[in-house]
């Protein structure tokens, strides 16, 4: 039976990093950021209701989403930010349990795995059989930012208080890859997570 496995961690814990590393291993990833992308494409009713919500700046001269101009309004915002996943989570859980689905359907043994930046904060734990969270020190993560982005520093503290505090999401974690180190320490924590024999999945949808 196929294994469904959420990855989530914090701001610059390396999310990707693992899930490419597990891709290499034969996983199926399903992305919610890459999801989400496509349900506020050109011309869709969620980048309608945006721009009629938050207003037309939120949009270019191409009428295409201006992910910073929206960014920066919703982590300014608490209800913001609420209105804004109250519109994306439906139809992103939705489509990452078809593609779950017809996965399964075509490789019975598979693994897959969502990657769910919001994966705790959205109650997405409940739709997978394990969640694996990639964690390290909040001051890695500042800094992780810094190295790759031209945030400033209150736009990475505003990113980092709307996800849910480290205590909350290693609480959540089935299991913990520390990602605070060499990349092969990260590496072998993950071959030896795939070795273990995986837990009859339950009744997800």
């Amino acid at each position: 039976m196929a294994w469904r496995i959420g990855l989530t961690g914090g701001l610059a814990c390396g999310k990707s990093t693992i899930a490419a590393w597990m891709a290499e291993a034969g996983a199926h990833i399903i992305d919610a950021d890459l999801l989400a992308r496509e349900i506020v494409g050109p011309g869709t009713p969620a980048l309608a209701a945006i721009a009629a919500h938050f207003g037309p700046q939120m949009l270019n001269p191409q009428g295409i989403l201006d992910r910073a101009a929206l960014r920066q309004r919703v982590f300014a915002d608490t209800q913001a930010r609420a209105w804004l996943e109250a519109l994306l989570h439906p139809p992103i859980r939705a489509a990452m349990i078809a593609q779950s689905a017809r996965i399964a359907a075509a490789h019975p043994d598979a693994i897959i795995v969502w990657v769910v930046p919001l994966l705790v904060e959205g109650g997405y734990g409940a739709l997978v059989d394990q969640v694996v969270v990639v964690d390290c020190p909040p001051e890695q993560q500042i800094a992780r930012v810094k190295a790759r982005s031209d945030w400033s520093d209150a736009q990475i503290r505003a990113v980092l208080a709307a996800q849910c505090d480290r205590a909350t999401r290693l609480a959540a974690a089935d299991v913990v890859i520390d990602n605070s180190g060499a990349p092969a320490a990260a590496r072998r924590q993950l071959r030896e997570f795939l070795a273990t024999p995986h837990p009859d999945s339950g009744p997800n949808p």
